[in-house]
């Protein structure tokens, strides 16, 4: 999942920064300001199928594709988060390490994603409520390790994540 933010120039907006810095509650506010005083923002996703196939990385790659072909608006120049730039995008672009602490846009895009994210781990509950999707929200944790061992992965789980389910075994902890 990735999202992409367009915002104006000036542009204020209380709590932008890392997704990871802001409370659940704090986030979804700021991602409310945030569709309100964007000029564009879009959303892209990447199918379970599409990440076992390609790898983690070309699957967030493509899902930052999509985020900017979401847009109605076609930026004049992209910032990414990470060390990676987005092939095939058509306009120039750079890689920022830690993007979220030094871009606002790259701030408001992971607010985005962050929030959209869980708010999809909610929705996967009603379909898939043996795993807890809301409480780990995908995570690695030992809840989830553990559903997944009760009852084994859903049409949800990368098939990649799998083997990491050894590492847990035997432990005794949930």
């Amino acid at each position: 999942l990735a999202a992409a933010v367009v915002l104006p120039v000036p542009c204020v907006i209380m709590n932008l920064k890392d997704s990871k810095r802001l409370t659940p509650a704090q986030r979804a506010q700021t991602a409310d300001e945030i569709r309100r005083l964007a000029v564009a923002w879009g959303i892209g996703l990447a199918s379970v199928e599409e990440i076992n196939e390609f790898n983690i990385l070309q699957a967030s790659l493509l899902a930052m594709r999509r985020a900017l072909a979401a847009m109605d608006v076609r930026p004049d120049w992209v910032l990414v988060d990470g060390n990676q730039k987005i092939p095939g995008v058509g306009v120039p672009q750079r890689a920022l390490v830690k993007g979220d602490n030094t871009s606002a846009s790259v701030a408001a895009a992971s607010i985005l994603a962050k929030v959209f994210r869980d708010e999809l781990m909610s929705a996967c509950h009603w379909q898939y409520p043996l795993y807890d999707f809301p409480s780990h929200k995908g995570y690695a944790t030992r809840a989830h390790y553990e559903a997944l061992r009760r009852h084994g992965p859903c049409r949800l789980h990368r098939s990649a994540f799998l083997p990491a389910l050894r590492l847990f075994e035997g432990d005794g902890e949930a």
